[in-house]
């Protein structure tokens, strides 16, 4: 067969097979796991038409399952080629416990072992080292060298009796892959030394979408793991594949578990002997999860029945993998320079290479500088592009693509970049990796769909012009702040809850935190300690707070469906009352935007199980007062821009949006000493305009979506034009350094960096795509997206009389500019 076959018979079963992928363009590396309908159809069958029970009981549907575990284990064997004879198979929950139970049988032998693992290996398999007396990293020249005779081992510092080399079939990472025969030849060269060798293949990225033959006469590995559900879809299960000749490596296993000991004394005579023969039966400690195993042997039928070979889904990969890697490496930027820079080997039609169907790269805008992976995550999600960012759980061969360097993987993560995540702090050099993987219900529409989607946000298709203008000049209208006031102002007393609007007329306190009453609640997920967030949890924009003062209560209403019986809203009092709170949950740590703190629980049942039901999430009510400190207090973190870059496009074609902001510099003179916040993401208050608002929804409509409304943003403040006077330019906010509203004194902060969470609708919520698609093309620079701005208030002395009263603004409330950026300067 071809290297490169596509295979059209997919796009006739897909729809019907996997109705998930109508909308989607799923290319995780388990893109091969999805479950095929026919499959789960099949198993709901078998398990309401046939009884199984618990296979160590003797009973028939016992005795049924016992057979089916044969039955399946032998087809198994026979699906990777292994000699009954010469291998045997174990059953464990995935491939990273066939490799701890390695470790378990390595680590019982005299003397121990040392480990040797190729730079390409997975996390799972990597963590063997910590059971070795020694171990050691080897690239491809280090595995040769080892061939040649070099011992990769300190010289006198090992008497082990016992190496273990282990290494990938194909990488996780970049699907490059590597010789099975590596683990025949290193016995080879190692047949005179005192040292035992044994190898251990991982072939779970391999097996995925390649045949795995274990009886090919150059592969030698003593021990291989893999999961089923890579390669099926389902069952969640993994296999440990032990040659015959390396069983003796468990023979002093230390633990036993239920069903792999045949007596066990525990009085005053403490012994057990294990089962003797089969080796799966000394292994799989416990009842076996025997519904899953049954699901594998459907799943083979299936598997076979829509895709035929093995041979023919890496045929068919191949060919997407290649169309894909081909399609981004002719992307180029309207200067000629390259999008994406790609880690995988670029397949050639002439010598193909050896490279499983994995497209791993980074993206660059048009001077070079990298996109950061949150950014592009955050478009993929909105387009329903699903592939993986990050580390991949691939330490080593990451840090060797990126040529990172181990000072500067640990500064990253005290920076909080964990896993090869990125949080934008760092653009000279990219922390993780955008990988897109195939399997075998993937089609090419998959790849066209996804080409689109890069060359439709991330390639620059205008020549960047390097002149810069303020954001007045470039909307050609001066700059008029007296005209200017406030529209509306709105408070969110629960984190990522629905607003609420303060009547006009009504003057509304300003504290150090922000706006009164302003996002000093959250809700908190029992079980992980996290705030919950629209972003995971849209439903909470239906939490509608009113704040009654004049009773004291903050009223919940939810503005959803709830089950018959179940109470739509909830009654909170305002008043701090310790009793009111769990005062252990000081103990235990939250996190609100990856930030560790520390918050008051309440105790009400009520008032927990009221948000409880109506998100169905397991939750609890959390209050953060203003006046803590340590983890009981949180600091602004919007840092002012250094400067505004406008960028001129060709005359016959202006640009819709002037400049936004750059990211922050270190510049000292811009430098704001960062004033206390409660719960909100980074700063005290933010505000937007009306007419900004008006321009972006111009562009949307014009692409044929619907025009967004205000509280998409979730503005504290929102600023519009005195009527009968002309509007404020949109984004000249951008470049306003101080603002006064009623007389008060406020400092802007920097423009408000955004996520996807303004895609859900505040109304319904509902999630949509607009209007961060839009602003990831017009308000986007340096791949972070820009709208509205930070602010907080130039607070006035108040030691004389701490009992002066606070500040107010209020709706009309006339905005006055008094020091703005004029002057861009060049980079």
């Amino acid at each position: 067969m071809e290297r490169y076959q596509y295979n059209s018979a997919v796009e006739d079963f897909r729809d019907e097979e996997y109705p998930m992928l109508q909308d989607s363009v799923y290319l995780d590396h388990a893109g091969s796991t999805l479950c095929s309908k026919s499959l789960m159809d099949a198993f709901a069958r078998e398990m309401t038409s046939v009884l199984y029970g618990n296979p160590h009981s003797g009973s028939s549907p016992s005795q049924r399952s016992s057979s089916q575990i044969d039955r399946v284990r032998i087809r198994l064997l026979d699906f990777f080629k292994a000699d009954p004879e010469k291998y045997d198979l174990v059953f464990v929950a995935n491939a990273t416990a066939g490799v701890k139970l390695v470790v378990e049988g390595m680590r019982s032998l005299p003397g121990g072992y040392v480990f040797a693992y190729h730079q390409a290996c997975h996390t799972s398999v990597i963590g063997a080292r910590e059971e070795a007396h020694e171990s050691v990293c080897l690239d491809n020249a280090g595995v040769q060298s080892w061939l040649g005779g070099k011992i990769p081992f300190k010289p006198g510092t090992c008497d082990s009796p016992a190496t273990l080399f282990a290494y990938s079939a194909q990488s996780h990472m970049d699907g490059r892959r590597y010789p099975l025969s590596w683990a025949k030849q290193l016995k080879q060269s190692e047949a005179h030394s005192s040292s035992r060798m044994l190898a251990l293949l991982d072939a779970a990225s391999l097996s995925a979408t390649s045949q795995l033959d274990l009886s090919d006469p150059q592969f030698a590995a003593d021990f291989v793991v893999t999961s089923l559900y890579k390669i099926f879809g389902f069952p969640d299960l993994g296999v440990l594949l032990v040659r015959r000749s390396a069983e003796s490596v468990f023979d002093r296993r230390r633990y036993f578990g239920g069903g792999t000991v045949d007596v066990v004394l525990c009085g005053d005579e403490q012994w057990h002997a294990s089962k003797p023969y089969p080796l799966h039966e000394r292994l799989e400690d416990g009842t076996l999860p025997f519904h899953n195993i049954i699901a594998a042997d459907l799943a083979i039928s299936t598997h076979q029945r829509l895709f035929g070979s093995m041979d023919r889904i890496s045929a068919h990969t191949a060919y997407l993998s290649r169309e894909l890697c081909r399609g981004l490496h002719s992307l180029r930027h309207a200067n000629g320079s390259r999008v994406c820079h790609i880690y995988s080997e670029i397949p050639d039609d002439v010598t193909p290479v050896e490279a499983g169907p994995i497209v791993c790269f980074n993206l660059r805008d048009d001077r070079g500088l990298w996109i950061g992976l949150t950014e592009f995550e955050k478009l993929a999600i909105l387009k329903k592009m699903h592939v993986r960012t990050g580390g991949v759980c691939s330490p080593a061969a990451l840090a060797s693509a990126l040529e990172l360097q181990p000072w500067e993987l640990k500064r990253n993560l005290s920076a909080g970049i964990r896993c090869g995540e990125d949080s934008g702090r760092f653009t000279n050099k990219p922390t993780g990796i955008i990988r897109a993987s195939f399997g075998a219900m993937n089609t090419l529409s998959d790849v066209s769909r996804f080409l689109d989607f890069v060359q439709e946000f991330f390639v620059e298709e205008l020549l960047r012009v390097s002149d810069q203008v303020s954001p007045a000049m470039a909307s050609g209208l001066p700059v008029t702040p007296s005209n200017v006031r406030v529209k509306t102002i709105t408070v969110f007393p629960i984190k990522s809850c629905s607003g609420f609007t303060i009547s006009p007329g009504v003057r509304w306190e300003v504290r150090p935190e922000g706006l009164a009453w302003d996002r000093e609640w959250c809700l908190v997920h029992r079980g992980s300690g996290q705030a919950l967030s629209q972003k995971r949890y849209p439903r909470m924009a239906l939490l509608q707070p009113l704040l009654l003062l004049n009773e004291n209560v903050l009223r919940v209403r939810y503005r959803g469906g709830t089950a018959k019986g179940q109470p739509t809203q909830v009654d909170i009092s305002l008043s701090n009352n310790p009793s009111d709170y769990d005062v252990d949950f000081r103990q235990t740590s939250s996190r609100v935007c990856g930030e560790n703190i520390s918050a008051q629980s309440y105790l009400s049942e009520e008032i927990n199980n009221f948000f409880s039901n109506c998100l169905d999430v397991p939750c609890m009510l959390a209050r953060f007062p203003a006046g803590g400190r340590g983890a009981s207090s949180r600091l602004s973190k919007a840092r002012l821009q250094k400067h505004q870059r406008t960028e001129k496009a060709p005359s016959e074609q202006p640009p819709p949006f002037p400049g936004v902001p750059s990211p922050p510099e270190s510049d000292s003179e811009l430098q704001v000493q960062p004033g206390r916040i409660l719960l909100s993401n980074e700063s005290p208050i933010l505000m937007i305009s009306a007419s900004s608002v008006e321009l972006l929804n111009q562009a949307i409509t014009k692409s044929g979506a619907s025009a967004v409304d205000e509280s998409a943003f979730r503005a504290n403040v929102v600023i519009e034009a005195v009527p009968g006077q002309r509007s404020p330019p949109p984004y000249s906010e951008d470049s306003w350094r101080r603002i006064r509203i009623g007389g008060h004194g406020f400092k802007l902060l920097g423009a408000c960096q955004r996520c996807q969470m303004v895609c859900v609708d505040q109304m319904t919520g509902e999630r949509r795509q607009e209007p961060f698609v839009t602003l990831a093309k017009t308000r986007r620079l340096n791949g972070k997206v820009y709208f509205g701005t930070h602010m907080q208030h130039e607070q006035l002395d108040r030691s004389a009389d701490s009992d002066a009263p606070w500040p107010t603004i209020q709706v009309g409330d006339a905005v006055v500019v008094d020091e703005q950026v004029d002057e861009q300067v060049d980079e």
